[in-house]
């Protein structure tokens, strides 16, 4: 936008008449993303509330928009990018955060497994290890002393203070398995995501029923990376007639454990009475 036609409305930000506002306000928000530096801008130097106040929510709504877009040309592709749907999330929240600090922080986790490992060890020596960096040497865990807050969802704040809820643990360490060619799939297990290691080569063979063949064994990231063989899992389903055995015959497709953290994240904006957020977060699970 040109410099004098948005200072023409910016002038206008401050005057109490509503239909001036939302003229004004349409102007704005059929502009690119790029119009934000410039609002960001003018924030600083303004000394009039209303008019940053405005301004503030401006911001916002472009960067809600440009978000919501994001999020449904990621939902769109056919193969989608579990890391990538777990950034958009977080950059709702953060709309600065950097993708390349992200990965860094994620890729340093990936090296120091690397480091630790070799072809002679078997799977199960392979999850060892990276259970002993992922919950020993990095400490991430369970928030259980404030499980429904929203920080719990979001991937800058988990990597930052190590804490999260079963969903997000249970992603990020698959980010990290990933990152290290592990064969783990997604299971969307009651209460909290399971992953299943598998035979790479059975995998790629086998269909429908014929896929837990290939599960060499399951990891609950929610209980610092435990091993859960078959019978275990048996033993749970006749427990729990109500769960489906259809859940462990095929993995979880990416974009529905994001949808899931999707409603994880609204179920903590309800409870704390965030309506704004809780109205934002559920125009965006039905993109997916």
């Amino acid at each position: 936008m040109k410099a004098d036609r948005l200072m023409a409305l910016i002038a206008l930000l401050d005057d109490p008449d509503k239909a001036v506002y939302e003229m004004v306000e349409k102007e704005f928000l059929a502009e690119d993303p790029g119009i934000i530096g410039q609002l960001e801008k003018i924030w600083e130097t303004s000394y009039d509330e209303l008019q940053q106040s405005r301004i503030e929510n401006l911001i916002q709504q472009i960067q809600f928009r440009e978000t919501s877009r994001k999020i449904k040309t990621w939902s769109s592709q056919s193969h989608v990018d579990l890391f990538e749907g777990f950034f958009l999330i977080s950059q709702y929240q953060y709309p600065e955060l950097k993708l390349k600090d992200i990965k860094s922080k994620i890729r340093k986790i990936r090296s120091d497994v690397w480091l630790e490992i070799s072809n002679k060890l078997t799977s199960i020596e392979k999850i060892t290890v990276l259970n002993h960096i992922f919950y020993d040497v990095n400490k991430f865990s369970i928030n259980l002393s404030n499980l429904q807050s929203p920080q719990n969802c979001y991937l800058n704040q988990i990597l930052e203070t190590k804490k999260g809820n079963p969903v997000s643990i249970a992603i990020l360490y698959t980010l990290i398995a990933r990152e290290l060619d592990f064969p783990v799939h997604l299971i969307d297990f009651p209460r909290n995501p399971l992953l299943a290691y598998v035979d790479a080569e059975l995998a790629r063979k086998a269909h429908g029923p014929d896929y837990h063949s290939s599960v060499l064994f399951y990891i609950n990231p929610s209980n610092r990376g435990a091993i859960i063989g078959r019978k275990e899992i048996e033993f749970f389903l006749k427990r729990n007639e109500q769960v489906s055995e259809d859940i462990f015959e095929n993995h979880c497709e990416d974009r529905v454990i994001i949808k899931k953290l999707l409603e994880n994240l609204i179920s903590a904006y309800d409870s704390l009475g965030y309506q704004d957020k809780v109205d934002d977060l559920t125009s965006i699970v039905s993109l997916l």
